[in-house]
């Protein structure tokens, strides 16, 4: 017997080849976006929004109007020459139709307002976008949504303006990279803010490992520019700069321009025998530490595991020894060095080694004693030999040791 089976309507596909509203300008605004024709996008959705019956207009939706408004700000002036108006046309529909937007379409917005040379005040209406979208759409902006404004203010100089910027960027939790230091550099530059442009130079020697050739030239513009010959102090105390090295990790002394005068620039090879030495003066160059605030991070890390980890009254204890004890000016790892080269099949553990350390350390730091860390459990076996036990006496006697307890890690 044959049967037939009714099919549900709700499970019914639409039959291929059949078209829906949105599906011709969808599919022509995704062809352009793969050609970049905003022009041809924008006949597309011209004629699609001037259909007298409404009705029978296409509803676009917020990926179609970003697709538009990411055209506009990579069109090409000469075949479009007024991609801003059109962008606040297509950005306008998207409001009254209720569609939200997203932080790609005031990014994009922002990007082609930023660049419209007819209007004097682009810029700042690009900064007024991106610095109100938070507020006015809920989305957050992002790194690429401050790039063009300060781009924008980098071509006017408006170096205040663009300082605003990086205010905002940092209030936005938004760190600059090279492009956008490179422009607060240049305006700084070209406004002649010589401690402006000493702070983006060290943002930059921060953030960059290796600077672009277009920033090396800005970079080689500034120093060979008379703003920066008359920046700088004529004299100074040498007693503090070399604290500040110190401090800052040994490359650099952060205290602003020292001496005056013209720069030598030129383009030298650094070390290529692995020395570190400068090709144009001769001199070597620092080595660079952490500086003070990355070591107290760091510190408070180590120490922050330990407590989760350790028995928390054995580090606590410890951490009350060192803040009573600040005057070492160095740690030693006891059997680090104390097994260095020795033979762990059997065992070895050279305290006359250890000694030697502790010897060099009180000799180069006149007479003062550094700390020496060893776990409690090498103790117990090291005091069974007397003139080992007289060696550790006077460490104790002369608060050179620290013996960490049972259960815990004298890493820490």
């Amino acid at each position: 017997m044959a049967t037939t089976t009714a099919s549900s309507p709700a499970r019914r596909r639409p039959r291929r080849g059949s078209k829906g509203p949105n599906s011709d300008l969808s599919r022509t605004l995704t062809d352009c976006t793969r050609r970049g024709d905003a022009a041809a996008a924008m006949a597309a959705f011209d004629s699609a929004v001037s259909d007298p019956d409404a009705a029978s207009a296409p509803r676009l939706t917020a990926h179609q109007y970003n697709q538009l408004l990411h055209l506009l700000a990579a069109a090409d002036r000469s075949s479009f020459p007024n991609p801003a108006a059109a962008a606040r046309r297509v950005f306008s529909h998207m409001l009254e139709a209720a569609a939200s937007p997203s932080e790609a379409t005031i990014t994009s917005l922002a990007r082609v307002t930023a660049s419209d040379a007819s209007n004097p005040a682009a810029a700042d209406e690009a900064f007024e976008l991106v610095a109100t979208m938070k507020e006015k759409y809920g989305v957050a902006p992002r790194l690429r949504s401050y790039s063009p404004v300060l781009a924008a203010f980098r071509r006017a100089g408006e170096a205040g303006k663009a300082y605003a910027v990086e205010a905002h960027m940092e209030a936005s939790a938004v760190s600059p990279e090279e492009p956008e230091i490179a422009a607060l550099l240049n305006v700084s530059a070209k406004a002649g803010d010589a401690d402006k442009v000493y702070e983006y130079i060290h943002k930059l020697r921060r953030t960059v490992d290796c600077v672009s050739e277009d920033t090396a030239e800005l970079l080689e513009g500034w120093f060979r520019s008379g703003e920066a010959a008359m920046a700088g102090k004529a004299e100074w105390d040498a007693s503090p700069v070399k604290d500040a090295i110190v401090a800052n990790g040994g490359g650099c002394h952060r205290l602003g321009w020292l001496g005056n005068g013209p720069w030598m620039v030129q383009r030298v090879r650094v070390g290529e025998d692995g020395d570190g030495q400068c090709g144009g003066c001769g001199c070597r160059l620092a080595c660079v530490d952490i500086d003070m605030e990355e070591t107290q991070r760091f510190a408070d890390s180590v120490a922050g595991l330990a407590l989760e980890r350790e028995t928390k009254i054995n580090f606590s204890q410890f951490q009350e020894r060192l803040e009573a004890h600040k005057e070492y000016e160095a740690i030693v790892d006891g059997a680090n060095i104390a097994l260095y080269q020795q033979n762990f099949a059997e065992g070895g553990f050279s305290l006359a080694q250890l000694e030697a350390v502790v010897t060099e350390l009180r000799d180069r730091y006149n007479g003062r004693w550094p700390l020496v860390i060893l776990h409690n459990k090498r103790i117990g076996k090291l005091m069974e030999n007397p003139s080992n036990r007289h060696l550790i006496e006077t460490w104790r006697a002369n608060g050179a040791l620290y013996t960490s307890p049972s259960g815990s890690n004298d890493d820490w």
